[in-house]
């Protein structure tokens, strides 16, 4: 898909309900100065002036759920202490549901304390990491309590997600039962596997998505080429009787394969990578987004490299919305060499940008032989709004209002002047004599005319005015016009010619 459609694809997703199963992690970070090295040891001294709480894990995958408008549930277990209120309040503040979440009073709820230094001008460094947890799998009392969370509420959910981080709560008997439970309900599973346990506990789910060594423990030898992604990708589907395995290659992108057919490659966008922390949750984020609108796997995948790039190019754990994906998305089609467009792609554009709140201006013409009049108007009317469209006639279209020598100017040459210009977004062409279709299509907040028309005299404005828009219409530059150049052109030219002619004669 072009990122144009995929902006269109994203406005149209709806608001899914996600279970998430998983080890539930709380992270907290200290930050200061890293001042000095100890007098006392060879050890650096931080110097504390900032200490924050955020959720990792599956309580991660929760809130980056949230930031992608999903509702979710959480099904999973913290120690019974203050550490496990926290990380509670912390998902009870992002809206998740908490019903399925257990206190197991016999382990610590799992915590990860990073200590990160400022030094001069350069970007923080971690320098410590503490854990306190428990990697010893829940006893079988909490596992009956997490397999009844799952079996009660798969069924009213869209999709279920597995995040798996091996600190104990994934259990096979879990995961078995999760995965059964999910199927009797024909709920979709997708899973994060744990890095060095076995796979033959995700057996059944819907997909499983490695990371490039995850996938080599795996196969039992390393990834090094798209190739080998795709055949340890059959091997996984295979084995584990799995529809589908998608494979995250970090820079490389991602593989997708399935038992059957050609394995695929995703690639990303080149990037600088600040921080890789939480990446592979942003993907399972996102797959379980897609997944859950009933979206094909190759567009899902397409949207979660977006969500992953934009992810590694914050530091540390960072929440990625719908609103960045479709900035950055309209970042690659503003990109591209020409912003000449067609009435669709203008539409689906228009669309990620109105849910930015930004107000769309659409005037149009002839344009033949742009002149300062028409770069005096155009910049007024881009003034009116944040994103100015303008339609163009198509040489059919300017043969039939100005007569069979007119255009002097090819439609493509015209259009692609008029992109050339810092106060054009967009550009379309249509081939009928009024733009009426393109205002239905469009829907412009302001309709712009130049020249000495009253703003009931603009052609088209009565159906911008039926649903609520402007119009409006802009000075003219004195003495300049299209039909005034060409005519002073043809003079010139026959003074030319009857010059010649005296002086040969």
């Amino acid at each position: 898909m072009s990122a144009i459609d995929l902006v269109q694809t994203l406005n149209q997703l709806d608001h899914p309900r996600a279970l998430v199963l998983g080890d539930l992690i709380l992270d907290r970070y200290t930050r200061g100065d890293a001042e000095r090295i100890s007098q006392e040891a060879p050890v650096v001294v931080l110097r504390a002036d900032e200490s924050e709480a955020r959720l990792g894990g599956a309580a991660n995958v929760c809130a980056m759920l949230r930031g992608l408008e999903v509702s979710v549930t959480c099904v999973g277990v913290t120690g019974d202490d203050t550490m496990g209120q926290e990380l509670r309040q912390l998902l009870t503040d992002d809206q998740v549901d908490c019903q399925g979440v257990i206190a197991d009073a016999t382990r610590p709820t799992t915590t990860k304390h990073r200590f990160v230094g400022r030094a001069g001008t350069r970007h923080p460094n971690q320098i410590l990491r503490v854990d306190h947890e428990s990697r010893q799998p829940v006893t079988a009392g909490i596992e009956r309590q997490l397999v009844e969370a799952v079996a009660t509420q798969v069924a009213e959910h869209d999709v279920l997600l597995i995040s798996d981080y091996g600190k104990g709560a994934c259990t096979p008997t879990v995961i078995q039962a999760a995965i059964e439970a999910a199927r009797q309900g024909g709920v979709p599973v997708i899973v994060d596997p744990a890095k060095g346990v076995p796979y033959e506990r995700y057996q059944g789910a819907t997909i499983i998505k490695p990371n490039r060594i995850e996938t080599g423990h795996y196969v039992g030898h390393s990834i090094d080429s798209p190739a080998d992604a795709a055949a340890a990708g059959k091997q996984l589907c295979e084995s584990l009787q799995i529809p589908v395995a998608i494979i995250t290659l970090d820079s490389d992108g991602m593989m997708l394969t399935t038992p059957d057919e050609d394995a695929v490659l995703f690639p990303t966008a080149a990037r600088t990578v600040y921080d890789i922390t939480g990446a592979g949750d942003m993907v399972l984020s996102m797959l379980g987004l897609g997944i859950g609108c009933q979206l094909d796997y190759e567009t899902t995948i397409q949207l979660a490299n977006v969500a992953c790039g934009l992810e590694v190019e914050k530091p540390g754990v960072a929440i990625v919305t719908r609103d960045e994906i479709r900035a950055e998305l309209r970042s690659y089609s503003q990109s591209t060499p020409t912003k000449v467009v067609s009435l669709s792609e203008a539409v689906a554009e228009i669309q990620s940008q109105r849910q930015l709140g930004q107000r769309v201006v659409f005037t149009n013409g002839c344009f033949d032989l742009l002149h300062v009049g028409h770069i005096t108007y155009l910049q007024e009317a881009a003034s009116l709004g944040d994103l100015l469209v303008v339609g163009i006639n198509s040489d059919a279209s300017v043969r039939a209002l100005k007569g069979p020598e007119r255009p002097v100017i090819h439609e493509q040459d015209r259009a692609a002047m008029l992109a050339a210009l810092a106060c054009v977004d967009y550009v379309v062409v249509f081939d009928e004599s009024t733009p009426h279709a393109l205002l239905r299509g469009l829907r412009p907040d302001v309709l712009v005319k130049g020249g000495t028309y009253s703003p009931d005299e603009v052609v088209g404005g009565e159906i911008v005015r039926a649903y609520g828009g402007h119009v409006c219409v802009t000075g003219v530059v004195d003495g300049i016009s299209t039909t005034k150049i060409i005519a002073s052109v043809a003079s010139a030219s026959s003074d030319d010619r009857a010059h010649a002619h005296r002086r040969a004669g």
